[in-house]
């Protein structure tokens, strides 16, 4: 029997809003080709995509999750038949969803929904909408409505991202302050 997470609320464009997509995760003893994939509005793993994909394509609402050691060009084909892709954080130590989003934006170009699911906390929000989340899944054991506060802790940014493709000092007037330009003049 497969397991489903449904999250009652998520943030989704910077908001607290009802979820009405549920997760589908494959427990012990279930297989990609055999677990049933209920009707409605589902995510289901990349493995049960590409084991189920002839059976999943007359489907208007499908998502797919990543795990972290899975690619996003496994999808690049299929981009466009997803209500929703989302990328798993088994741990809020493990970073490679990062590049896994990083890389459905800029390289893929794919520009629905990018949900964070898994063990999402508040510290990470502002970083992973910086690489195109747009969607997040918080820990349910945690305030979403103070996760929310996660998005607002930085006014400005320093390196370049998916959400600012230009870095600071590409950003910022440059030259010389008029007051310094005096100083060798009477030399």
């Amino acid at each position: 029997m497969p397991n489903f997470v449904l999250h009652k609320q998520i943030i989704k464009h910077r908001e607290v809003v009802e979820d009405d997509w549920s997760v589908l995760r494959l427990v012990e003893g279930d297989t990609p080709e055999a677990v049933d994939v209920p009707e409605g509005k589902i995510i289901v793993p990349l493995t049960v995509w590409q084991a189920q994909r002839a059976a999943l394509l007359g489907r208007t609402e499908i998502g797919v999750w990543l795990a972290p050691d899975e690619q996003a060009a496994a999808i690049k084909e299929d981009l466009h038949r997803f209500g929703v892709v989302a990328v798993d954080f088994p741990k809020f130590s493990d970073g490679r969803g990062y590049s896994t989003a990083f890389n459905l934006r800029k390289r893929l170009a794919y520009t629905g929904e990018l949900r964070a699911i898994g063990d999402v906390l508040r510290d990470q929000l502002w970083p992973m909408s910086r690489v195109g989340f747009d969607a997040f899944a918080t820990r349910q054991d945690r305030s979403i409505h103070d996760a929310l506060k996660g998005l607002t802790v930085f006014s400005e940014t320093y390196q370049a991202s998916v959400d600012q493709p230009l870095p600071l000092f590409r950003r910022a007037p440059r030259g010389t302050p008029p007051e310094l330009t005096d100083i060798g003049a009477g030399i």
